[in-house]
């Protein structure tokens, strides 16, 4: 169960309308390594995970990472505000305008739309928790390359909050997949 608070999990403070950035960021909103698969991906893999400690792990980072969908969606919505619709289709919008006018939809910076097989669930934590990984690792990655392209101060800010928390998931995964090793190992039998 979960309590929303009505608030980001950090501020989004766009300073100006930037059609190009907020294209990009489609990939952190709907793409393959954005926030959306990640919270799905670890939302399911809890359920096959052996120890109630790792468990609440992916319970936790899988929220947080609804959250950080949330801040990535009020992005690109402050960072198309106002923008006109011959705006949006020379920023390469026109075909996400023309099937859903302003609203947001989890696509890739191409509008390819966000597919469940993105997300992977083996039911073997060993694989799964490398596979959780290798995800963060990946979207801290794009996080940096977003970094390289803006100027925004407010934007920058946001993105390295999110980008800081990828290696914090990225750490946490260390810990539960050194948990769960250990937890595998303890029921050999001998």
């Amino acid at each position: 169960m979960w309590i929303y608070e009505k608030k980001l999990q950090h501020p989004v403070r766009i300073e100006k309308c930037d059609l190009r950035m907020a294209k990009y960021l489609y990939t952190q909103y709907g793409g393959p390594d954005g926030e959306l698969s990640a919270a799905i991906r670890y939302l399911n893999q809890r359920y096959t995970i052996p120890t109630k400690e790792a468990k609440a792990l992916l319970t936790d980072i899988g929220t947080e990472e609804l959250a950080h969908v949330e801040m990535i969606a009020t992005m690109i919505y402050q960072l198309t505000e106002g923008a006109s619709v011959e705006e949006l289709e020379a920023a390469g919008l026109g075909s996400n305008y023309a099937i859903r006018e302003r609203a947001l939809f989890p696509a890739d910076a191409n509008g390819v739309p966000w597919t469940a097989a993105y997300i992977q669930a083996h039911a073997d934590p060993v694989a799964d928790l490398h596979e959780d990984m290798a995800a963060e690792q990946k979207a801290r990655t794009v996080y940096e390359n977003l970094l390289d392209l803006t100027d925004d101060p407010g934007m920058k800010d946001a993105l390295r909050f999110l980008r800081e928390r990828e290696v914090v998931h990225f750490q946490r995964f260390g810990e539960a997949l050194r948990i769960v090793q250990e937890y595998k190992e303890s029921k050999k039998i001998f």
